[in-house]
C-alpha cells in the first residue's frame, strides 16, 4: 500500500483496514514497517480529531464511587 497522510475520516477508515490486514506482520519486515507508520498516523490522527480531555477532577472521584457503590 502506498502510504498518504490522513487528512480526512475515509482516510482514517481505510488506514484502520489496512492496519488491520497487516497487524500481526514480523516487526523487521516491510508490512511490519507499514503497520508501525500506520499507527503512529492514526494515532496522530485520533489525537487531533477525537481527543479525549481529562474529566474535572471532583467529577473523576463522584464518578468513581459511584462505579463502586460507594457514597
Amino acid at each position: 500500500m502506498e502510504l498518504k497522510p490522513i487528512k480526512n475520516e475515509k482516510d482514517y477508515q481505510l488506514a484502520l483496514e489496512r492496519l488491520n490486514l497487516i497487524f500481526d506482520a514480523p516487526v523487521k519486515s516491510k508490512l511490519g514497517d507499514e503497520a508501525e507508520l500506520l499507527s503512529s498516523m492514526i494515532d496522530n490522527y485520533e489525537n487531533e480529531h477525537y481527543a479525549i480531555e481529562a474529566p474535572d477532577p471532583v467529577e473523576a472521584i463522584k464518578i468513581r464511587l459511584e462505579d463502586r457503590g460507594l457514597q
